[in-house]
């Protein structure tokens, strides 16, 4: 039921200026529990630790994720916002990461989605979350880029 009503408040854009204050929270309880309890029941989520591109430190974002075959994919929308999260440009500078999933840490791989390996990723992730389709929409002017996570015993 909670799942549902997410979803549905999920497409609302007045929804986006709550979500982005319980990702403070949900920072902070993906941390404390591993993992383990992550977007607050919204939807799938995971806990991405990627290498800054400029610090080399390790930073850690709370994402949706849609699983397909062995890979966890994931969108770099930043709320339909003008440019792409911090996580994005980290993967494109170092594609090796760290998915925090259910108190597991997984090391993966990211590969950027293209052509119509997009496209198909982007039916999986809208029929989880249509409140992706209200963020494509306000970030006409940028390409919402997918990831594929796939798992690698590399890091």
């Amino acid at each position: 039921m909670w799942r549902k009503l997410w979803r549905t408040a999920g497409s609302w854009s007045a929804f986006t200026p709550v979500a982005r204050r319980l990702v403070r929270v949900d920072r902070l309880l993906s941390r404390v529990t591993r993992g383990r309890v992550v977007a607050l029941g919204m939807a799938p989520s995971l806990l991405l630790t990627t290498t800054g591109r400029r610090s080399g430190l390790p930073r850690s974002s709370p994402l949706q994720f849609v699983r397909h075959g062995d890979d966890l994919v994931v969108i770099a929308s930043n709320w339909g916002g003008e440019s792409d999260p911090a996580w994005a440009w980290n993967l494109t500078a170092d594609p090796r990461a760290v998915v925090t999933l259910g108190g597991a840490e997984i090391p993966v791989i990211a590969y950027e989605a293209l052509d119509d390996d997009h496209e198909r990723l982007w039916r999986l992730i809208v029929d989880q979350w249509p409140g992706y389709e209200n963020y494509k929409t306000r970030a006409s002017h940028r390409h919402l880029r997918i990831f594929r996570l796939s798992p690698s015993p590399l890091r």
